[in-house]
């Protein structure tokens, strides 16, 4: 019995022209000499070669379907399909080296994977697209692959690109009591074959600390885009400050804007200030308050971040409403009562 092209490529007899491509790809790949030091792998790769000069030309795969591997070398008796005088004699004389090459179009596959430098340590997923692990000296690689002479040779390995910044944002009361945000992000993904990428979201989870300050970074190593040609970017996300209805934050601190009429800074007055977890503080002054004037209310700010328990305080920041005009009877009396 002959020699079945289609079990060498593993695909079906009416396997259409894309699929016998793909297979050649995947079992040239598998059985590559310089890839793969099992016994018998130059010969499996020679095997494919010629299954796939067979099966990718129409001519030469019409006759073996036809008559087998017997009546496509010509040893059938009575030549080609049982007609006398009919043989196509078919012999691979290919170079499988040079098919493969052809086939990718005068690129090397495997330079995604491998350094030029051979003598170096190889930084390589042993579970990897081709499932190989480590080759030691790579073997054939050096005859394509030698290292230029000198200190300064040129090394070709993949490149990290630069972190992917996104900004987080949070707000006060998240910052007071801790959350989780789970953040959606889309990005490239290399497939198995090592060539092509496909598209996919992928969900992750940041857990908001009590007392993170504004510009806390957080990094998701290498889950940016990948290629064949890099190393997948830091995916870094850096925390910012929601603007808050009432409060700014300044550090660890928290300010609250006290506005007061002029009669309360110069009589004395209450102020009644929220806080972030929904109490109120009322806090008395009976001094003049003057614009500017400040009071601190200690451990009513956020949690500091380097020790949850402890807090910053919360800041007063008087501000004085002055009237747009008075009566001359008011101004008089002022004028009596008010020093010069």
């Amino acid at each position: 019995m002959g020699k079945d092209y289609y079990r060498v490529l593993g695909i079906a007899k009416g396997a259409s022209d894309e699929e016998i491509k793909k297979a050649y790809r995947k079992q040239a790949l598998r059985f590559h000499p310089d890839k793969n030091k099992s016994p018998g792998a130059e010969d499996k790769f020679k095997e494919v070669a010629e299954a796939y000069d067979v099966l990718s030309d129409a001519k030469k795969r019409d006759i073996y379907d036809r008559c087998g591997e017997e009546g496509l070398k010509g040893s059938a008796g009575g030549g080609v399909g049982g007609h006398s005088g009919q043989s196509y004699n078919y012999t691979f004389h290919g170079d499988p080296h040079a098919m493969f090459a052809e086939f990718f179009g005068g690129r090397n596959p495997f330079d995604n994977f491998f350094q030029q430098n051979v003598d170096d340590d190889m930084d390589v997923d042993p579970f990897g697209p081709f499932g190989m692990g480590r080759m030691g000296s790579m073997g054939g690689f050096q005859r394509q692959f030698k290292p230029q002479a000198g200190p300064h040779r040129r090394r070709h390995e993949k490149k990290k690109d630069p972190p992917v910044v996104h900004e987080l944002k949070v707000s006060l009361e998240e910052v007071f009591s801790g959350c989780t945000k789970k953040m959606k992000i889309s990005r490239k993904r290399l497939n198995p074959d090592g060539c092509t990428v496909r598209k996919e979201d992928k969900i992750l989870t940041v857990d908001i600390k009590r007392g993170w300050k504004e510009g806390t970074k957080i990094t998701f190593p290498k889950e940016g885009d990948e290629t064949p040609l890099n190393i997948p970017a830091d995916v870094v996300f850096v925390v910012k400050d929601k603007p808050h209805p009432v409060f700014r934050r300044e550090g660890s601190d928290i300010i609250y804007p006290a506005k007061i009429s002029l009669r309360d800074a110069l009589c004395g007055c209450t102020v009644n200030a929220p806080t972030l977890d929904g109490r109120t503080i009322t806090v008395t002054s009976r001094d003049v308050v003057k614009p500017g004037t400040k009071k601190r209310i200690a451990g009513e700010g956020l949690p500091l971040s380097k020790c949850p328990e402890k807090r910053g305080d919360m800041i007063l920041d008087f501000t004085v409403k002055f009237p747009d005009k008075l009566g001359q009877s008011t101004q008089d009396a002022l004028k009596q009562v008010l020093p010069p």
